[in-house]
């Protein structure tokens, strides 16, 4: 195989990795309103089915929990581990189940998504923000060395996933939105067709510090409280 040619924005030394900041909830820039739990109540879907589009409401619960910083020689990934359950209304089987994580690079406003659901696809989506964007767009394409798409067999043969995207939007009441769209080539179908699904998620729970953090957290109280107590013990008398 070939190897990809050396690009610019990428230092010479790619080999020394920095120390990164413990506490990844304060360094998730775009991504900082997703980090959490979360339910959405008015889930809309658009599938395809035989006799034509089908729509469909749903109800989905999503977990972004942060997790450690990821490097990459000279680079920095902060990011956020999720995992979206979504029902139909009044039913307690899981319609979609999808696990991934979601990541920002502060040095290029790099975003990634990558995910994975249990019917055998897996995706990475790749987009750009700014540290203080409350909205964004990722998108994955079929046959993309970096942002690409993979599915089982019969997915390939039914089903085959040409194009996905996600927009998000962060609103200022904390709660937050997306639209995404993936593009099928059904067989049967002369045209693609366009699966949408869009939700607006309301936090039900606060995310839980990532482990360096916690560990920082710990250390920082250890050292209050050893600096509280000797501040409270009189010096010792000298004796005469």
């Amino acid at each position: 195989m070939a190897e990809l040619p050396d690009s610019p924005e990428f230092p010479e030394d790619i080999y020394t990795e920095p120390e990164p900041d413990p506490h990844t909830l304060a360094n998730l820039g775009p991504l900082t309103g997703l980090a959490g739990l979360w339910i959405g109540t008015s889930g809309h879907d658009v599938s395809p089915k035989p006799e034509g589009p089908e729509a469909e409401a749903f109800i989905e619960h999503a977990e972004f929990q942060p997790i450690d910083a990821q490097t990459n020689g000279p680079q920095i990934f902060y990011g956020l581990r999720y995992h979206l359950r979504i029902v139909k209304p009044d039913d307690v089987e899981t319609f979609h189940d999808q696990v991934g994580y979601w990541l920002w690079e502060p040095a290029t406003g790099a975003l990634v998504q990558t995910l994975s659901i249990p019917r055998g696809l897996t995706a990475m989506a790749t987009g750009q923000a700014k540290a203080g964007d409350r909205s964004f767009r990722l998108e994955a394409v079929r046959g993309g060395e970096t942002n690409g798409i993979l599915a089982n067999p019969f997915l390939e043969h039914a089903f085959k996933t040409l194009r996905y995207s996600i927009a998000v939007t962060i609103h200022d009441d904390r709660s937050w939105s997306y639209e995404q769209e993936t593009v099928l080539s059904v067989r049967g179908q002369a045209e693609p067709f366009s699966h949408t699904d869009r939700n607006l998620l309301r936090k039900v729970g606060e995310p839980t510090p990532n482990p360096t953090a916690l560990a920082a957290m710990a250390e920082a109280a250890r050292k209050s409280a050893i600096d509280t107590a000797s501040a409270g013990v009189a010096p010792r008398a000298t004796p005469v």
